[in-house]
């Protein structure tokens, strides 16, 4: 599966050849890690039962990996949170147990920004997804896959979670907390509900409440998987290759896509450039960045469940740090760490005045009232792609 070695959101676009296009093949009924895989470097770890906004889970398992040596005085744990359709594998190559490399590879590792020859890196999948952690396409305790039985969460219910993990690794507090966009969410909200358990913080690209126009974006996602009859309202998992809702979950990657990257970026590397010889324009030829939204589309089903990425954007849209605290500027002067707040020039998922909103709330920045900003043409995932950028800002952090 050489065609997996590079997560698509940690380079730049670039154009797919046509001869890669029909090279994938029938796509799996999911793209989950399953009991019985190649576990790769991860390990787990069984936090017990777990009431969520939905209901229970008799029993949780958080797949998680770690970097570095736990130093004897527990001190130099830093926990990393990952987004929305990232897993535990923040650094490595992929091989067997892993689809893709390590997601931040050129930012957490030796002699990187966050140096795991000095900090210990533990990194959990969240709850509700799909890599090795308990969500829709594990088997709940009936024997069957959860489905559509999975309980709703919350991204507190998430940070919850993280927290017992931390717990069982017996972690009472951490030298960092580091989390972009969703994995933001995660990071503010472990501040702000453990201010005692975090001695920096560090959130990227991320927001303290999702906005109308973010949640508007999810449910157009959310739909084009539910809308696919192999979605079976959520029940598919016993379904064969090529049987299960990868056509609704490919469309919603493509959708995602284009809010993850900027126009100026697709612009410039696509222009109104053809796929082929063919003509677009009446003649079934297409257009490049149609070819690579789809293949890129197409690519997501096999390493995602569609059940898992409908769980998680529902607990996005969950996310506000304010509910029941008061507000979100009372909500955020709760948090006591070191923090830094970095946003991207061109993000248009979550803009940069998201993240001024951040910085302006927490009591102890290091830039103010401001987030720091990346000037980067490649839109939210700038996070994920301006490895030197961003790593200069965490060393301001971790130094």
């Amino acid at each position: 599966m050489d065609w997996q070695t590079t997560p698509e959101d940690s380079v730049p676009s670039s154009l797919v050849p046509g001869a890669e296009l029909g090279t994938l093949g029938k796509p799996p009924v999911t793209g989950a890690w399953r009991p019985g895989d190649h576990p790769g470097n991860r390990r787990f770890e069984n936090t017990g039962e777990q009431w969520v906004r939905g209901g229970r889970l008799p029993v949780v398992r958080i797949a998680y990996e770690t970097w570095g040596t736990l130093s004897p005085e527990r001190d130099n744990a830093v926990l990393v949170f990952h987004a929305l359709t990232g897993d535990s594998h923040v650094a490595g190559s992929a091989g067997p147990g892993h689809r893709t490399a390590g997601w931040w590879g050129d930012v957490v590792g030796p002699g990187r920004a966050i140096d795991t020859d000095r900090w210990f890196v533990v990194v959990p999948n969240m709850l509700g997804s799909c890599q090795g952690t308990t969500g829709p396409s594990s088997v709940a305790p009936d024997g069957v896959e959860w489905g559509s039985r999975f309980p709703f969460v919350t991204v507190r219910d998430q940070v919850a979670a993280q927290a017992r993990l931390a717990d069982r690794l017996g972690i009472e507090r951490f030298a960092g907390v580091i989390g972009g966009s969703m994995g933001g969410m995660h990071a503010l909200e472990f501040a702000i509900a453990h201010p005692d358990r975090v001695a920096r913080l560090a959130v990227l690209a991320s927001t303290a409440q999702t906005t109308a126009d973010q949640i508007a974006a999810n449910s157009l996602q959310r739909a084009a998987i539910q809308m696919d009859p192999g979605f079976a309202g959520g029940d598919y998992h016993d379904a064969g290759p090529g049987e299960g809702p990868h056509r609704g979950l490919a469309l919603a990657r493509r959708m995602a896509m284009l809010t993850y990257r900027a126009s100026d970026e697709l612009n410039g590397r696509f222009a109104r450039s053809w796929q082929s010889d063919v003509s677009p324009l009446g003649d079934d030829g297409r257009f490049s960045v149609e070819s690579y939204l789809d293949f890129h589309g197409n690519k997501f089903t096999r390493r995602f469940d569609a059940s898992s990425y409908v769980t998680l954007t529902h607990a996005m849209d969950s996310h506000d740090v304010g509910a029941g605290r008061g507000g979100v500027d009372a909500a955020l002067a709760q948090v006591s760490a070191r923090t830094l707040v970095v946003g991207v020039s061109s993000d248009r998922l979550f803009p940069v005045e998201d993240q001024h909103r951040i910085a302006a709330g927490i009591p102890d920045t290091l830039d103010g009232d401001r987030a720091a900003v990346i000037e980067s043409e490649f839109g939210h995932d700038g996070f994920l792609i301006e490895h030197e950028a961003v790593g200069a800002h965490l060393r301001r952090l971790f130094g």
